[in-house]
């Protein structure tokens, strides 16, 4: 089913939306050629549905020019070489400059109208004398973005510990903010090496069941707080909220594992009569 609105991908994970007024026949995969800045660029089409991306209607769209030709795909691979080939050029250039970025990405548009490098700075970069030099050589317009970390993961791609495809580079459409409060609310250990994902901040799956946790737990006893057994006075050492299982250490050090029904069953109701509190 074809719908007026799509959304392509281009290099870098890039996605933008685009209206598809003549209502061309494209299936996700496929390619397209879409207005630019000035000229043309070509992308891949990524969702075809008009309802998963959400569009404002009072939004003006660029528009799906046609779709891709044999000419098309070889001049998208000759950009790919061009591109590498301008990474080097400008590299060189910044040792000449000397100025502090790290060049992450180039990408060239469809019809070679506009060069985008892309990089990441510690702060600031007065890059007006390398867009000049840049731009003698290419004779065409030039920009330099920059770029978060985050984001050079999601362009450069790779694999993370789990051994999928990076979250960023593969579904993520917009970063949310993570903090290390999402790791103590799920119990994980507070170890920035296994916290941190490529991009050396820390890892976007954190989020993913934070919410989960969160309501899970409010049916256990809390943390490192006191709780009476039979056996006799603890803290609540650890909580497993998918084995449903609660480990109470004592003062002599030993340890007792209890269900969260056992718990609710008899130490619960047990200190509510005795006037005590979970």
């Amino acid at each position: 089913m074809q719908n007026d609105v799509i959304e392509l991908k281009f290099k870098g994970e890039r996605r933008e939306v685009y209206s598809n007024p003549h209502q061309l026949a494209f299936k996700v995969g496929d390619f397209a050629v879409v207005q630019a800045e000035n000229g043309h660029d070509m992308g891949r089409i990524n969702h075809i549905s008009g309802l998963m991306l959400n569009v404002p209607d009072d939004q003006e769209l660029k528009k799906v020019i046609r779709q891709s030709t044999a000419a098309d795909f070889q001049k998208y691979e000759n950009n790919k070489e061009s591109a590498n080939n301008a990474i080097q050029v400008c590299k060189d250039m910044l040792k000449k400059h000397r100025l502090k970025m790290k060049l992450t990405d180039c990408e060239f548009q469809l019809d070679s109208k506009k060069i985008t490098f892309h990089f990441t700075a510690d702060g600031r970069v007065d890059f007006r004398k390398l867009v000049k030099d840049v731009a003698g050589v290419y004779k065409t317009r030039i920009e330099f973005r920059q770029i978060g970390v985050r984001d050079e993961a999601r362009r450069l791609g790779g694999y993370g510990v789990c051994g999928r495809s990076l979250c960023c580079s593969s579904w993520i459409r917009d970063f949310m903010p993570v903090t290390t409060q999402a790791a103590k609310e799920q119990n994980l250990s507070l170890n920035p090496s296994k916290l941190a994902g490529v991009c050396g901040r820390l890892k976007c799956c954190l989020m993913y069941e934070r919410n989960f946790y969160n309501w899970a737990t409010k049916e256990y006893p809390e943390l490192r707080k006191p709780i009476k057994t039979e056996k006799g006075e603890g803290i609540v050492a650890n909580i497993d909220i998918f084995s449903d299982k609660v480990l109470v250490l004592y003062n002599d050090d030993s340890t007792e594992t209890f269900t969260l029904n056992y718990l609710k069953e008899n130490v619960y109701k047990c200190q509510e009569n005795c006037g005590h509190s979970h």
